[in-house]
C-alpha cells in the first residue's frame, strides 16, 4: 500500500484544526503546519501549528511555502519524507497553492478533503473564537474574493462539517480508511 498524505482544505473557521486535533487523539500522524502568523488567543500548542519569526522561517528547507493573508505557511521536506516513509496514513492542513505544490511533487501520495461549511456556522465559530466584527468581515471577504467556497470543485473528498463534529470525523476517517475500532496503538503502526 502507498503512503498517503491527506491535506484537509477549507476557509477559516470551517473546522480543520479541530478535525486535525481528534485524528492525532486517534493516533494518527500529522505533519505539521508552520507560520509566521502571530498567534492569538485560539491558537494552542496542538501539534499541528507551529509559530516561526520571519526570519527563521525564511532559514528552513520547506516543501511547500506559501504566502496566505500576508503570512508565511509551511511543510518542512524532512517532516514530509520522514511521515511519508513511517506512516502509511498522515494528514496536514493546506491551502490550496500548497496543494499545487505539494501535488507536483508526491501527485500519487496526495489526497485532499475540502471541510464544508456554510456562513451560518463560520460566523458562529468566530465568534466563539473571539473575533471582532471587522474579523470576521475579513475572513469571509477574503474567501470569497480568492475562491475558497470554490476549492471544493478540485478536491477529491469533501466532508460537510455543519451539524455534528463526530459526523464529520467518521466521514474523514472512513476518507483515510479507518473505518474499523482502531485503537491509538494500531493507528500508530501503520
Amino acid at each position: 500500500m502507498t503512503s498517503k498524505i491527506y491535506a484537509l482544505m477549507g476557509p477559516h473557521a470551517s473546522g480543520k484544526t479541530t478535525i486535525l486535533k481528534k485524528l492525532i487523539e486517534m493516533g494518527v500522524h500529522c505533519i505539521p503546519v508552520y507560520t509566521t502568523k502571530i498567534p492569538r488567543s485560539y491558537d494552542t500548542d496542538n501539534n499541528t501549528t507551529f509559530f516561526l519569526s520571519q526570519s527563521d522561517f525564511l532559514q528552513k528547507d520547506w516543501i511547500v511555502k506559501v504566502t496566505y493573508k500576508g503570512n508565511y505557511y509551511g511543510l518542512l521536506k524532512e517532516d514530509v519524507f520522514k511521515a511519508l516513509k513511517e506512516h502509511k496514513v498522515c494528514v496536514t492542513m493546506l491551502h490550496n497553492n500548497g496543494v499545487k505544490q505539494l501535488s507536483k511533487i508526491f501527485n500519487n501520495n496526495l489526497e485532499t478533503i475540502y471541510i464544508m461549511v456554510d456562513y451560518v456556522n463560520l460566523i458562529d465559530r468566530m465568534i466563539k473564537m473571539g473575533h471582532t466584527n471587522t474579523d470576521m468581515k475579513y475572513h469571509l471577504e477574503y474567501a470569497e474574493k480568492n475562491g475558497e467556497f470554490d476549492h471544493w470543485k478540485t478536491a477529491d473528498y469533501i466532508v460537510k462539517n455543519i451539524c455534528s463534529l463526530d459526523k464529520a470525523i467518521n466521514q474523514v476517517t472512513a476518507i483515510l480508511g479507518l473505518t474499523a475500532n482502531f485503537t491509538p496503538e494500531m493507528i500508530s503502526k501503520l
